[in-house]
């Protein structure tokens, strides 16, 4: 257990490694992330690796507003909320559209675990639940 942690712990700190001067996960770092580390190869490599692809992906999903809406939206209307967001969590949040046509109207925001909705299929399903 104890060499698990310390692998937890080195997979975090090449995480931060990772991020660029703004403080994101950029394919070029992480780019020399992984060269040095398959010159270097530790022990458990490959649980290495493992670990650090989770703490990424961690990582992407804390810092990118997935933006659900029936239609696409604008770049004007994406570049705003992602000034909303960064500006509530403290940090440079990157919004990414999806067309959800099952939302009828409204958007839905998804930051990591946290969900924003502020949809006509979302009132109707908490009216729902009050309901039942």
């Amino acid at each position: 257990m104890k060499r698990d942690k310390q692998i937890s712990q080195l997979a975090k700190k090449l995480v931060v490694l990772s991020k660029d001067s703004e403080g994101i996960i950029s394919g070029s770092t992480v780019d020399q992330v992984l060269s040095g580390l398959k010159q270097v190869q530790p022990r458990r490599y490959l649980t290495l690796l493992k670990c650090y692809l989770e703490h990424v992906r961690r990582e992407i999903a804390l810092q990118t507003a997935e933006v659900s809406a029936p239609s696409a939206l604008s770049e004007e209307a994406l570049k705003a909320i992602e000034q909303h967001y960064s500006t509530i969590y403290g940090r440079s949040i990157r919004a990414r559209s999806i067309t959800e046509e099952s939302l009828i109207a409204g958007v839905r925001v998804r930051i990591g675990d946290d969900l924003y909705d502020a949809s006509i299929a979302g009132q109707l399903s908490r009216l729902a639940h009050q309901v039942n």
